[in-house]
């Protein structure tokens, strides 16, 4: 369907006219003159006269609040992950392609160790890893173990995480870890 050109009224070349009378040109550029303006100038506006206006002060914009993703849980199954992936995951079938065991390692050398270690897994495009922590002491139980989860939720490490699992009920000092595909 085919729309037909409407032809100019006298207001609008007037419109027209008073538009480009307002505009300055870039630099180096020819003034934009009215296309066909009309036989008589229009009247000249009525002077404006100035209104009080008082000026209240905008809102702040809502900060923007990202969605974060949900808290790693070891053993639990993930929201994204089909049930057959997350049987064989949880079931020890996929295999693991690197070990990091952290046995021996003061605390803050063990989180140093662990976040290079997924970093480099992930930009490796490695699937699933596993991650030794191991049992700990009887009357201490491991503060490596214990600070695992918290490490893996921080958000700098979070991102790169889709599941995590112990390889086995028993088995609490060893941790695998699924990790997201890069897109």
């Amino acid at each position: 369907m085919a729309l037909r050109a409407r032809k100019l009224t006298e207001a609008d070349h007037a419109d027209w006219a008073h538009v480009a009378r307002q505009i300055a040109p870039l630099p180096g550029r020819p003034r934009l003159l009215p296309v066909a303006a009309p036989a008589a100038e229009p009247a000249p506006e009525p002077p404006v006269r100035p209104v009080a206006v008082s000026v209240q002060p905008r809102p702040m914009p809502a900060p923007v609040v990202r969605a974060k993703p949900f808290s790693v849980s070891i053993g639990d199954e993930p929201a994204g992950l089909d049930k057959a992936t997350w049987h064989r995951f949880r079931g020890g079938k996929l295999a693991t392609s690197r070990r990091l065991d952290l046995h021996g390692m003061t605390t803050q050398h063990a989180f140093h160790a662990l976040t290079a270690f997924l970093r480099t897994a992930h930009a490796d495009h490695l699937r699933c890893v596993e991650v030794i922590t191991g049992r700990g002491s009887p009357e201490k139980g491991g503060t490596i173990r214990r600070e695992l989860p918290m490490w893996l939720n921080r958000p700098d490490i979070r991102p790169l995480i889709l599941a995590a699992s112990h390889p086995h009920a028993a088995n609490t000092g060893s941790v695998r870890i699924l990790l997201r595909r890069m897109r």
